[in-house]
């Protein structure tokens, strides 16, 4: 039975759950398969993490004053819709959705390249990879289907759980360390400048999912206040970790070995501690991926049913089951991440999980700049003081790192975004017509 959704009754997700979402969306594939992709890049591949972290500082920070003027459900959406209308809204709401949706899949590559450590059978055909990460996705969207409290009990147990591993790695990293094995500065032909734009829009994928927390606002007792606490603690977390266990990892295993492996953190941990510390890091990266496949597959549930209330998506993406949960919008979301799965598993998995990456954290980056402009629109209207010229600054820094990331994403994914964004052009006509 369902019924439309006008206001979430219960307030399930508090501090902790809103960190567990945030910090589990951001930690998930994306460390767990860095180093295999930053490998070609050397030293400056690593300088990626920090340029990412401070740029997404930057965004938290507007998203976080954003939150504060509209604490609304739809996070970035519900901003940028406030700010610059109904079709700017509608292109985030579109873009967005299209970024969690390609991070589920990518997501879902990356949980049955890690499996692979365990079953060689798996990773060795792309067919039963293929069924593998299917069933993973459909089992995820069923569990969101079924309620907010189980899957936001769920999220912080995974995100808990997730954390340790990391934090052994860091420890038996700097143990077992061989400086000799550091990497060159930049061995690709490429200028520094265009390098680092490169690897920052790749390590964005790892930090992309931040803005997840303020998405389920509906869901929160005084979202306006607990949003930007949540924002500043996860990006900070998230910020330490990924770095420190970047270093030891290109400290411990070589640039050669770390390019062909599907799995570069179990190859660490078996150098370091044999088979049983690379089992005990494998499950370690599957909790950790199922745990960002979880939060990325909850957030693609609830945009479209922001938008639907605003009517810019189909009215049937407003209704949800009587455990308040948008079951049509989630089954649309499996059905949109199959199809991506069926198309990108010919690749092979590293070349479609970075290709899934790179798509999701450009959608992602442009709801990151419209989200600055937005707030820039908001402040021409503040009363003048040193606080809105400090926020001034802010919103435009934030917007030019969003630039300079998409820039850094290249033309083959650049294209791909710009032609979901034309298919969604006619989405966009027909509910216009309706309202």
């Amino acid at each position: 039975m369902q019924r439309k959704l006008t206001a979430t009754s219960g307030k399930e997700i508090g501090f902790w759950r809103g960190w567990s979402i945030a910090v589990g969306c951001a930690i998930g594939s994306g460390v767990f398969m860095m180093p295999t992709l930053l490998a070609p890049y050397g030293m400056l591949g690593l300088a990626g993490w920090l340029t990412a972290g401070a740029g997404s500082l930057l965004v938290v920070l507007s998203l976080s004053r954003l939150a504060r003027r509209i604490p609304k459900l739809g996070g970035p959406y519900a901003y940028v819709r406030a700010g610059l209308g109904d079709f700017a809204g509608f292109l985030i709401a579109w873009t967005y959705w299209i970024a969690c949706i390609a991070a589920v899949a990518g997501i879902a590559i990356a949980f049955v390249g890690y499996l692979g450590f365990f079953f060689p059978f798996i990773t060795e055909s792309s067919v039963i990879s293929l069924l593998v990460a299917l069933v993973l996705v459909w089992s995820l969207v069923a569990l969101n289907m079924r309620s907010v409290d189980g899957s936001g009990t769920f999220q912080v147990a995974t995100t808990l759980l997730k954390i340790l591993p990391l934090l052994v790695m860091i420890v038996m990293g700097f143990i077992h360390m061989e400086p000799e094995i550091m990497p060159p500065l930049n061995p690709t032909e490429l200028h520094p400048i265009a390098l680092l734009a490169t690897v920052t829009t790749l390590v964005m994928w790892s930090f992309t999912g931040i803005e997840t927390a303020a998405v389920p606002a509906d869901n929160m007792a005084e979202p306006d206040k607990l949003i930007p606490r949540i924002l500043l603690a996860s990006v900070l977390t998230i910020l330490v970790i990924y770095f420190l266990v970047s270093v030891t990892i290109a400290l411990v295993v070589p640039a050669d070995e770390l390019l062909i492996s599907t799995a570069p953190f179990s190859l660490a941990a078996s150098k370091m501690m044999g088979p049983i510390g690379g089992a005990f890091i494998t499950i370690g990266a599957l909790v950790s991926t199922l745990g960002s496949l979880n939060a990325n597959t909850l957030t693609a549930g609830n945009i479209p049913l922001a938008a639907a209330k605003d009517h810019l998506f189909p009215i049937r993406f407003a209704t949800v089951s009587q455990a308040g949960t948008p079951t049509f919008s989630l089954m649309v979301a499996g059905c949109f991440v199959t199809a991506l799965l069926l198309f990108n598993y010919t690749k092979g998995l590293v070349e479609a999980f970075t290709f899934m990456a790179m798509l999701s954290t450009l959608s992602t980056l442009m709801a990151y700049a419209f989200s600055a402009v937005a707030e820039f629109y908001f402040l021409k209207s503040d009363d003048p003081s040193p606080e809105r010229n400090r926020a001034v600054g802010l919103s435009i820094a934030a917007f030019l790192y969003s630039f300079f990331a998409i820039w850094g994403a290249g033309a083959e994914v650049v294209f791909y975004s710009f032609l979901l964004i034309m298919v969604g052009m006619p989405f966009y006509a027909l509910v216009r017509e309706q309202k």
